[in-house]
Parts: structure tokens; sequence; C-alpha cells
């Protein structure tokens, strides 16, 4: 991982752990302890996916360019779709206040996606290689050399 990949990371899971940590406190005062567990499940969730999603975005970056920005898409509708699965199995479970699941999972993928924007719009990333070397000049046409 690069240094602005890890950079990058570092801006976006740091402000969602940090969200994070305000809806489990809201949670806990207003849905107990199971509303606790449900919103740090929601949170961990979100850091997993995006992080993981983060990952291979910028392993396509490096590995395949021409496909970056389709595959950013189709990653974050999956990502998306994920979390929709993941509330819908867990709508109606007694371990943790699904509500508060739903509702950090909510915030924390907003919270990240916002970070995510920021950090890469702030982020100085070469879109042209300073160190590659110069490429060589073709002839053009009807050059006698």
């Amino acid at each position: 991982m690069q240094s602005n990949d890890a950079r990058i990371l570092l801006h976006t899971a740091a402000p969602t752990a940090a969200v994070g940590a305000l809806a489990v406190a809201a949670s806990a005062v207003f849905a107990g302890g199971k509303g606790a567990i449900g919103a740090v499940f929601g949170v961990v969730l979100v850091i997993l996916l995006m992080g993981m999603g983060l990952g291979v975005l910028q392993w396509v970056a490096k590995s395949l360019p021409l496909l970056f920005q389709g595959i950013g898409l189709v990653l974050y509708v999956v990502q998306l779709l994920l979390m929709v699965v993941f509330v819908a199995v867990f709508k109606n479970a007694t371990f943790f206040n699904p509500r508060a699941f739903a509702i950090t999972l909510v915030v924390a993928t907003v919270v990240w996606i916002g970070a995510q924007a920021r950090a890469h719009m702030k982020a100085k990333i070469f879109y042209v290689d300073p160190a590659a070397p110069e490429a060589p000049k073709s002839e053009t046409a009807g050059s006698t050399t």
C-alpha cells in the first residue's frame, strides 16, 4: 500500500470511527445495551466493507487503471446492496437493537463516503508519473532520417 493510500484510509476510517463512537453512546442512552451492541456492529461492518472496497479500488487503480471508474461504480453498488442485505437479515435480531444498527450503518456510510471524497480532493496524487522515462518520439510521415 502506497503512502497516499494509507493516508486516504486513515482520513476515512478515523472520522467514521469517531462518528461510530458517538452513535454507540447515543444508542446506549436511547436503546440501552442492545442498542450499543447494534451500533458497534453497524460501525464495524461499515469500516470493514468500505475498507475492503478501498483496498480493491487501490489494487484496480494500480493494475487495471482503464477499468478503475467502472469497477469503482460496481463496487459501491455491491457495497450498498450488501449493507441492505445485512439490514434485512438482522431486522428481527434479538441480540442487538436492529433500529440502532440500521441508523448507525447509514450514518457511518454517509460519513465514510464524505470523508473519502474529501480525502481524495485533498490528496496530492500525480496523474502523470514524473519518474517515468520519456517515451520515444514517433517519426512523422515523410521524414527521411
